[in-house]
């Protein structure tokens, strides 16, 4: 995160994974729809509902957090107990690693398959063991945008609840699949899966910090009072801008998505014109992993920074020392500039 905050910015920027900021006015606010000052109790029951509904669970469900980065750490902290042991896929995004170690679990790893970034299975099920409270994963895949099919989650899922295991699914890359009503890993099991979620990544409402866990009543309780000791009292104009956000999120998709589909489609070409990069192509979503066949992936990012001003992720932030990340969630003019700035980088090696 301190990288993120620090140093991902740069006039060509690659670095990014969600979509583009989208204007507050074009959200159709008014002064007159909001106020500073709002009920104080567990959740602000307008969004609650606004959540629950899009998701088809139960509002006694919904846990609002603030982003997918605390609703991560309200699901795992009221999942498992400090000495615990934990799975988390590896390579992984690494705040769930970091949040892991932060609340003392003991992590252990499962792989996904360096040919396609898929779990594997096999490996998985020899790492659960009767001690697992905790499996751990994101889907879409943070850094490589590999969906995880269904019949994959309900394997996991078989195998978490044979020893009576949560399984956590980060699923705020999901919302690129674009659906007016969502499949969540909750649905395959609410005893089991629980997963997080925000308005950041898909919508471009990352200012909002408009995140979510879902999960059954009592943990969703549990959480609750978790976060009466991180962030008991919400921002309110946040949540009522937050509840108009969903009622126009189909709006808000059909134009993020007309990006996207057009940012992807050159993305691909550019891809496919170059020699230099291996690369499992993701069917969805805004990030994709490269690996540089010849030299070092950090020095490679560090120069492309320094002499050409394009910005990438360095892949040792994802446990993928011998790539990068690269996000095409900007506006088209944009990427086409730092497509452009990058071709000329590597035609420069």
């Amino acid at each position: 995160m301190e990288y993120a905050k620090l140093n991902s910015a740069a006039k060509y920027n690659l670095a990014t994974s969600g979509m583009p900021a989208y204007p507050l006015a074009e959200l159709g606010v008014s002064i007159r729809d909001l106020d500073i000052n709002g009920p104080d109790v567990y959740g602000f029951e307008p969004l609650k509902k606004a959540i629950a509904a899009r998701y088809r669970v139960l509002a006694e469900s919904v846990v609002t957090a603030q982003g997918t980065a605390m609703a991560n750490y309200l699901a795992m902290a009221a999942s498992a107990n400090a000495g615990d042991e934990v799975l988390i896929e590896e390579p992984t995004y690494p705040l769930l690693l970091d949040t892991a170690r932060y609340l003392g679990f003991n992590v252990k790893r499962f792989k996904r398959r360096a040919e396609d970034f898929q779990i594997d299975l096999p490996q998985l099920e020899t790492t659960v063991s009767a001690k697992t409270k905790l499996i751990v994963l994101c889907n879409m895949h943070n850094p490589t945008g590999v969906l995880t099919p269904e019949s994959d989650l309900r394997e996991i899922g078989a195998m978490a609840k044979r020893v009576g295991a949560k399984v956590i699914v980060d699923e705020v890359y999901l919302e690129m699949l674009w659906k007016a009503q969502p499949a969540s890993a909750v649905h395959l099991d609410p005893q089991t899966f629980i997963s997080t979620n925000s308005l950041t990544k898909g919508y471009g409402l990352s200012g909002l910090r408009c995140g979510w866990v879902l999960a059954s009543p009592e943990i969703a309780e549990r959480m609750w009072h978790i976060n009466d000791v991180h962030g008991s009292t919400p921002v309110f104009m946040s949540e009522l801008v937050s509840v108009i956000a969903f009622s126009k999120l189909d709006e808000i998709a059909a134009k993020q998505r007309a990006v996207l589909d057009e940012n992807r489609r050159l993305l691909r070409e550019f891809l496919q014109s170059q020699s230099k990069f291996e690369y499992v192509w993701p069917e969805h979503g805004t990030v994709i992993a490269l690996r540089l066949k010849d030299g070092s992936a950090e020095q490679w990012s560090e120069r492309l920074r320094n002499d050409f001003q394009v910005g990438v992720v360095p892949g040792k932030f994802f446990e993928m020392p011998h790539h990068v990340r690269v996000g095409v969630g900007i506006p088209t003019h944009e990427l086409k500039e730092s497509l452009a700035q990058l071709r000329k980088a590597l035609n420069a090696q």
